[in-house]
Order: C-alpha cells, then sequence, then structure tokens
C-alpha cells in the first residue's frame, strides 16, 4: 500500500502540487487523469524515488521511495514516456537488465513479445517508436514488480496495439500489484483503469472506484439536453450527460466525460466524494 499525505513540490517557484493526500491500495488499476502541467508525472517520479517530497510524505509498506534501497527498487518499476532505443535485442535487454527484479519472468517477456508483436531479435535502435514502446512496455510488465508505474503508455501506439495493451496489462500483471497509469488518453483504458485519480493544478479533485463513480454520478445517454446535467455533450446519435445519481440507478461510466464535469464542478464533486 502507498500512502501519500500532504506533499508538496515545487520547481524553483513554481508550485507543482501541494497538499496531495491519498491512498494507493494492492490490486488496483490506478488511471492518473489531468491536464498538461498539473503534475502527473511529477506525481509518479515521486512515488518511485525519483524525486524527494519537499514537505509530506509518501511511504510504500512504511518505506520511503525516495531512500532508494535496493531490495525497495527490486519491488517497483517505472516506464517512462520516453524511451531508450538501446542497441540491443529485446531479449539481449531481458538478460542484461532482468536480472536487477528478483521476479523478472522471461517466459512471460517472450509471451508479451507474441502478444504485442515485437520481433525479437531485432535491434531496439532500429525500431519504430510503437515497437519499441511495446518492448518496453513488454519488460516493464515481465519484472512482475508489486508496484508498477507508467507514463502515457499508449502514446505512440496503433489502434491494434493498444488493444493488445489492454490484454496485456489485465492477463500478465500480479493480482497484488499496484499500478498506476497516467494517460490523455482516457478511451484507450476505459475498461482497465479503476480507481479513477484526477489531478488538477495542486489538488486531488477525484479519487474513486467505478462503483463509487457509479452510486454518486449517472451517465444518460439519451437524445435531449438536460439544464441540470453537470455536464452534456452531443454525440452521434444523441448526447451524453453526467448527472447527481439521485435514484440510485446503474450506468457505464464514460470518462471523458466524467473528467469534464468533475473540471467544471470541481468544488461541488469533490464534497460529492468526501
Amino acid at each position: 500500500m502507498i500512502q501519500i499525505n500532504d506533499l508538496a513540490f515545487s520547481y524553483d517557484k513554481k508550485e507543482v502540487l501541494r497538499n496531495i493526500s491519498m491512498k494507493l491500495e494492492e490490486g488496483r488499476v490506478y488511471g492518473l487523469l489531468g491536464e498538461n502541467g498539473v503534475g502527473k508525472t511529477t506525481l509518479l517520479t515521486l512515488l518511485c524515488g525519483l524525486k524527494k517530497p519537499q514537505t509530506g510524505s509518501i511511504e510504500t509498506d512504511g518505506r520511503k521511495p525516495f531512500d532508494r534501497e535496493p531490495d525497495f527498487l527490486a519491488s517497483q518499476y517505472y516506464l517512462a514516456d520516453e524511451v531508450a532505443p538501446v542497441a540491443l535485442t529485446p531479449m539481449e535487454y531481458a538478460k542484461a537488465y532482468g536480472k536487477f527484479w528478483n521476479r523478472f519472468d522471461a517466459q512471460k517477456f517472450a509471451q508479451l513479445l507474441e502478444l504485442l508483436e515485437v520481433k525479437p531479435d531485432q535491434k531496439m535502435n532500429c525500431m519504430s517508436a510503437g515497437q519499441l514502446k511495446k518492448t518496453y512496455i513488454s519488460f516493464a510488465i515481465s519484472c512482475q514488480t508489486k508496484y508498477l508505474f507508467m507514463d502515457e503508455p499508449t502514446n505512440g501506439l496503433d489502434i491494434p496495439s493498444k488493444a493488445q495493451f489492454r490484454k496485456a496489462v489485465t492477463g500478465f500483471t500480479r493480482e497484488d500489484s499496484v499500478i498506476v497509469i497516467s494517460t490523455h488518453q482516457v478511451k484507450d483504458l476505459e475498461n482497465v483503469i479503476d480507481p479513477i485519480i484526477i489531478l488538477d493544478t495542486r489538488d486531488v479533485l477525484l479519487n474513486a472506484s467505478i462503483e463509487e463513480i457509479e452510486k454518486k454520478l449517472f451517465f444518460d445517454y439519451g437524445t435531449s439536453i438536460d439544464p441540470e446535467a453537470l455536464y452534456s455533450e452531443m454525440v452521434p446519435g444523441g448526447c451524453i450527460q453526467v448527472k447527481v445519481n439521485t435514484t440510485g440507478e446503474s450506468s457505464k461510466v464514460n470518462i471523458e466525460a466524467l473528467f469534464n464535469a468533475v473540471h467544471k464542478h470541481k468544488d461541488f464533486v469533490k464534497e460529492l466524494f468526501k
């Protein structure tokens, strides 16, 4: 479990995160959403210990990530948005670097390369951006770490590859893992991420499971706009609207509409989910 208390971080005089508090529990795939510049990547690098909290604290199973103890580092993997095109084949890369994660599974790595249609004998510095990203995704998941942080993993992937990525996350990660995926491409991960975290400038607007969201909000797919809706948008064939759920009726969460509703009514939504 990861416990974040009153976390704050700034770059020189530019405050990025302020008073961030939340709990990240085992067996969950968290979707970390937010506009550009709200601190998603900064939060991930703080979680994995690449940066040190300036105020507040992060504790992962009672340990501080920035201490970067070797056995702690072996329990986590951070996949950055930009990855290095090294002059190794995927199998050579796995042999050279897999040893740093004591649960690295070479068999799973081979299976993931096959699932994601990556050639295991092609040099990584000769791959397309999409193939290179899929190689690193395969490696990250194959490390079988308890904590997996992924920054915009679907950037650069084509439509079939995004479907393969969803299969990789749901079918090959550990059941007890804490996975945090930062993304702008919410449709790519709509059936994978749960709970949803929405960051704003120096604030957490929402940290809730899909079940909690369904209880508090109703997603209406109709043909006429309700002026009382928190958010509404015309779509082909009708409209999508987000309303307060006053009847207890269940509905399918639309994450894009949820994001827009939260940003339109920040204080109201924060109070609703207290």
